[in-house]
């Protein structure tokens, strides 16, 4: 059985990967803590082990007693728009949180390395087009992988590319989740455009792809894991009105017409989105 090291478990990505993975394999979740009070939180689970840090020197040191053939590195610092006050979490965490780990990835017996990447990272569809700070410090980070990968010919490198994402256990306050959140609350939800098209993908399908990288041997280099299938919010909500038979409260602020292309990126080898429908969405967003 192969030990994983994960960064990021509080996550969403992460957690829902850590759910499924503890089944079958040996976890080692690397969770920054604030104090040692936080650590009570976690479920006993036999197949997941802790190790907790405070700042990027205690990491460094812990690092040196950790061993895992695999690590997921999901942990990420995302806001759609910056303040001052983001600025040094968005560097810490996409940029140099991620470049402490690959310069012990031979100190842990590492042999592949997952990171998540970002489709706002080609911004409508424009190579090299960062949307926003969040998106230009994923694209940061990516060159520096390519310079560890460069010196570091036995580990295999995988980048994945992902679009927005919903799924079980999302706190975000993401579209989807809103439109959730306020239906349950009968609360009215804006939402940008009736001509708004959204491009989703099940957390299931990310977890689905990290099982095809586990399982088979695929080259190594950057993928996609996008639903091609984008949905348009009208037709989400009148889908659902039909459904619950009830109106549900939305304030459209616009009928601009709203798709963004997206950069073809190649395919993960074996993969497609199972679990990403409009049915699907919908049952989401009903569900208890």
């Amino acid at each position: 059985m192969n030990t994983i090291i994960i960064t990021g478990s509080n996550g969403f990505i992460g957690s829902n990967l850590v759910n499924t993975l503890s089944k079958t394999h040996k976890l080692i979740l690397l969770v920054r803590v604030k104090s040692k009070s936080k650590k009570t939180k976690y479920i006993f689970n036999k197949n997941i082990s802790f190790k907790f840090f405070k700042n990027n020197t205690e990491l460094k040191n812990l690092l040196k007693k950790v061993k895992g053939s695999w690590l997921i590195h999901c942990a990420t610092h995302y806001v759609k728009k910056t303040s001052i006050n983001d600025i040094g979490k968005i560097i810490n965490s996409n940029i140099e949180l991620g470049t402490i780990l690959l310069d012990n990835l031979n100190v842990m017996g590492t042999k592949n390395f997952i990171n998540f990447s970002t489709i706002w990272e080609n911004y409508n569809g424009i190579k090299n087009n960062p949307h926003n700070l969040y998106s230009a410090s994923k694209q940061a980070f990516e060159k520096i992988i390519n310079y560890y990968q460069i010196n570091n010919k036995k580990i295999n490198f995988y980048s994945l590319v992902i679009s927005d994402t919903y799924g079980a256990n999302d706190k975000r306050q993401k579209l989807i989740s809103v439109i959730k959140k306020n239906i349950i609350n009968k609360k009215e939800t804006k939402i940008i455009s009736k001509n708004l098209h959204i491009n989703l993908l099940n957390v299931n399908d990310i977890v689905s792809g990290v099982f095809i990288l586990l399982k088979s041997k695929i080259k190594p280099g950057k993928y996609s894991m996008i639903n091609k299938i984008p949905f348009k919010a009208i037709d989400l909500i009148q889908q659902i009105q039909k459904r619950i038979k009830s109106q549900v409260k939305i304030k459209w602020l616009s009928s601009k017409k709203i798709k963004e292309k997206i950069y073809n990126y190649k395919s993960l080898p074996g993969w497609k989105p199972r679990n990403t429908n409009i049915d699907d969405l919908i049952k989401f967003i009903l569900r208890d």
